[in-house]
């Protein structure tokens, strides 16, 4: 078991921690969507005594279709999500692709993520290690769909062979299970924490149906937007240490991932069933 300390915002996550909250749009629409957004989950967040860290995509690289939106790309995004953290006093995390974004990044972001599909990427993983040590924030990993909990070890040594003092949280978002499904293995959740890290989960990526979407004749990705919050409170009561949820004010309206996004208007009834949960857990 282990703690991670965000020094700059007075935040930890892990062991004996309040349930950490890593929450926000699937990815960036406009600034205004997230000052929404952000604002809203704060003050949810900060009314249940719960540590919050706004989460968008600037670029949403892996896509079922060249057609799909991804967002308003590294130059416009990071300023985006730089006038959030200004305007709402409130830590970023946002997540890369490429190695050449990993020094702007982590200028910006606090908590820099690795995408699941992306977290064996040596050159990736140790350029965003150097770089978000250095800024004094926390990596993110996000546990590939083709991998064992235990496996997520490789992934931490070769992050701590880069950048030896470096903070790094895992999540889990499920695993392939045969054709255009994930399955959560709850039980890897603790296998994942016995490495020395926390753990979040990533309920909104774990409800997902990979290449399925009806709406576009599997040019998209489906999913199981009720399936989100049994996945989450199905994990908190496994121990996991935070969540990560994406949440939209017009969910079916969402530029990516509609399926799978949950209405902003229920985050409040969520995260406090969410609360008392890893309360229980706890004790």
């Amino acid at each position: 078991m282990a703690v991670v300390h965000l020094k700059r915002w007075n935040l930890s996550l892990g062991t004996g921690q309040p349930l950490f909250v890593i929450a926000g749009l699937n990815v960036l629409e406009s600034l205004e969507l997230a000052l929404t957004v952000g604002k809203h989950l704060k003050e949810t967040a900060g009314a249940l005594g719960l540590p919050y860290v706004f989460k968008a995509s600037f670029d949403k690289a892996n896509r079922s279709s060249i057609k799909s939106y991804r967002g308003p790309g590294l130059k416009a995004g990071l300023a985006m999500l730089a006038e959030v953290k200004r305007a709402l006093n409130v830590p970023i995390a946002t997540d890369i692709h490429e190695v050449d974004q990993a020094e702007p990044v982590a200028a910006v972001a606090d908590i820099v993520q690795i995408p699941a599909f992306l977290c064996r990427q040596t050159d990736l993983v140790v350029a965003a290690a150097r770089a978000t040590a250095a800024a004094g924030g926390w990596l993110h990993v996000k546990k590939a769909q083709f991998l064992a909990p235990w496996d997520c070890k490789n992934i931490i040594t070769k992050a701590r062979e880069a950048a030896p003092a470096l903070d790094i949280v895992l999540c889990e978002r499920g695993s392939s299970f045969g054709y255009n499904n994930l399955v959560v293995d709850m039980l890897g959740i603790g296998e994942m924490q016995k490495l020395g890290v926390p753990v979040t989960i990533d309920a909104t990526h774990a409800v997902q149906l990979p290449g399925a979407d009806p709406r576009t004749g599997g040019a998209s990705t489906g999913g199981r937007r009720e399936g989100v919050s049994v996945i989450a409170k199905a994990a908190v009561a496994a121990g996991a240490d935070g969540v990560f949820l994406e949440f939209h004010t017009d969910p079916d309206k969402a530029l990516c991932d509609a399926p799978s996004c949950l209405p902003l208007d229920g985050a409040a009834t969520l995260l406090a069933t969410l609360k008392r949960l890893n309360e229980a857990a706890r004790s």
